[in-house]
């Protein structure tokens, strides 16, 4: 089980937990929502939870509840900027469909 980083999304969280002054890592989850069923919950840590796993990558932790590992297992995380828009994006093993918007997926 794995969940891993590109350099410029690591590059990504460690400036945003610099300048918060504080926190874990980055919390990766899904929630159930959308026309097509999951979406991806992104956040800072700032604590672990009794079900909380933790994978480490390029120096930075990823946190990952136990109920949404099984549908992110293997996704790599890539920060993108395009223009004036950026975000994280995901490259996900286990998605089988994405909605026309993009904001959610089947797995």
């Amino acid at each position: 089980m794995s969940i891993s980083l590109t350099p410029a999304a690591a590059d990504r969280v460690r400036t945003f937990l610099t300048r918060r002054g504080h926190g874990l890592g980055l919390r990766l989850g899904v929630k159930k929502t959308g026309c097509s069923g999951f979406a991806y919950v992104v956040n800072y840590a700032d604590d672990l939870g009794a079900d909380d796993i933790v994978f480490e990558n390029q120096g930075v932790k990823v946190i990952v509840d136990r109920d949404s590992l099984g549908f992110i297992d293997g996704t790599e995380v890539d920060f993108v900027k395009q223009g004036l828009n950026e975000a994280f994006r995901f490259r996900n093993p286990n998605v089988k469909g994405e909605c026309g918007c993009g904001e959610s997926f089947t797995v």
